[in-house]
């Protein structure tokens, strides 16, 4: 895939952010597609797969989250909570407005899944053939790059009441068992 333009300057008003909120809102509750698989190399790289391979130790293969390591951790080194981002591929594909935008959120997996509190408490297990994460506690919320890429209406619709409960940025997820994972595999929700 060649690298989308970080720095397009098509962004949604917060009028059609909103009026893309239903579709999102009407997300599967208890298995959905995984629609995109994404690693990111290095710092602003973007690598779309076909599959990928789960390490329990490492995570996605080929990623960058064990060499980034963690403000998060004393010593620096990865932090075990966020080893695997998950996003709502609806939500990304609305702030994405085109299909070749979507890696840049800078989430690993894209879900047809409702990712709400909720629905997915942290312990929740999303089972897919072979691999599967459980959902962690670690908070997922946006940043600069994504207000930048998607635009401050996007990042608003993140942090209402409504965004949050709804982790329209996504959530972080730890790997449990390892093996090949496959886009259009089905997610599968297993709650604690």
């Amino acid at each position: 895939m060649s690298q989308p333009d970080v720095h397009e300057p098509f962004h949604l008003t917060a009028e059609q952010v909103e009026a893309g909120m239903e579709s999102v809102r009407q997300s599967p509750r208890d298995s959905g597609a995984l629609d995109l698989i994404v690693i990111r190399p290095a710092r602003d790289e973007r690598l779309v797969l076909p599959l990928v391979e789960v390490d329990l130790e490492h995570g996605l293969s080929g990623d960058s989250w064990e060499s980034r390591g963690s403000r998060m951790t004393e010593d620096g080194r990865a932090h075990p909570g966020d080893q695997v981002t998950v996003m709502n591929s609806r939500f990304a594909r609305l702030v994405a407005a085109t299909q070749d935008r979507v890696p840049l959120a800078g989430d690993q997996l894209y879900v047809d899944l409702d990712l709400s509190v909720h629905n997915l408490p942290t312990g929740t297990r999303l089972e897919f053939d072979e691999v599967a994460v459980e959902v962690t506690d670690v908070p997922h919320t946006g940043c600069e790059k994504f207000r930048m890429r998607f635009g401050m209406p996007a990042l608003r619709a993140t942090n209402t009441p409504e965004g949050r409960d709804l982790r329209l940025r996504g959530i972080n997820a730890t790997v449990v068992r390892g093996g090949m994972l496959r886009q259009g595999e089905v997610a599968r929700v297993s709650r604690p």
